[in-house]
């Protein structure tokens, strides 16, 4: 836990699995408002991110990108407060000497939901754009899309050895969308 004038160095805290040894998140941190660093399997800083539930919050980027998403640092607060977290954040990006990928360039892949429109296949962008198909029929092959995406994503975290129940939000799918339930 830190107050608004204690700050640590995102240097002198310890990496966390991702995934621990029993295939799970790390539990601690549901419910937890606080700041996490994300990093990839050779360390390398990906993204900073706050949240007023920092498990929740890992849950949901591993999704988005399970390439990076190998270890984690944490800082935890008390009571939320924007300004708090907001400055945490900043000064670990500023520590690290860049920004993160995911902070720069690449922010849409890690805050906001995956759009399988941009991953559709040869193939699926025809059925899809087919002008002979009506309203429900390309509802139908974006649907298809999104589940084969999701398998994917299942897949790969299956093959992580994942244990956390992963459910995507079925309403979204129809959009071409996939984010956590």
């Amino acid at each position: 836990m830190t107050t608004e004038t204690n700050t640590p160095a995102l240097a002198s805290l310890e990496y966390i699995p991702y995934i621990g040894d029993r295939g799970q998140l790390p539990e601690q941190f549901q419910g937890k408002i606080g700041v996490y660093a994300i990093f990839d399997g050779e360390k390398t800083l990906q993204f900073v991110g706050y949240s007023r539930d920092v498990y929740l919050s890992l849950k949901q980027h591993l999704v988005r990108q399970p390439q990076q998403c190998y270890w984690v640092k944490v800082q935890t607060i008390e009571r939320p407060s924007r300004a708090v977290l907001e400055n945490i954040e900043n000064a670990w990006i500023i520590e690290n000497g860049n920004v993160p990928t995911g902070n720069g360039d690449y922010k849409e892949k890690w805050t906001n939901p995956i759009d399988v429109k941009k991953v559709m296949t040869s193939e699926e962008q025809a059925n899809y754009q087919n002008p002979a198909n009506d309203e429900l029929a390309k509802i139908k092959v974006i649907k298809n899309v999104a589940r084969r995406v999701e398998a994917e994503i299942l897949k790969e975290l299956e093959a992580r050895s994942l244990q956390v129940e992963i459910r995507f939000n079925p309403k979204l799918k129809e959009q071409g969308l996939l984010d956590l339930k």
